[in-house]
């Protein structure tokens, strides 16, 4: 499976986003899919997961802010984040929650300004 995400950019304090990532191949409707960031030096952390029945959880630090979705039938996985802070800043990916992971793909840049 490959997974491509886009939606990334430069936005102000306060301001929204929605970040989708593509995946490839069937599987993913099957699939519980995580959004995690990662900030240069630190290690990517999960942010929320939503299964393939649309059910869905958060991090205690997006809850909120952040909402994930799913559409199936795309094989997409959207990221909907609101009233952004700096410290959201941050490279996002999407995975399956799976032990064995997909490959991760290049990710999209979030860079948040105060």
């Amino acid at each position: 499976v490959q997974l491509q995400a886009s939606g990334g950019g430069l936005v102000q304090a306060g301001g929204s986003l929605r970040l989708s990532c593509a995946a490839s191949g069937s599987i993913f409707s099957s699939a519980v899919m995580g959004w995690y960031r990662q900030v240069p030096g630190k290690q990517r952390e999960l942010v929320a997961t939503i299964t393939s029945g649309s059910s869905t959880h958060y991090e205690d630090s997006v809850k909120g802010r952040f909402t994930v979705s799913r559409d199936n039938a795309r094989n997409t996985v959207y990221l909907q984040m609101s009233s952004l802070k700096p410290e959201d800043t941050a490279v996002y990916y999407c995975n399956t929650m799976s032990i064995i992971k997909w490959a991760w793909g290049q990710g999209t840049l979030v860079t948040v300004s105060s």
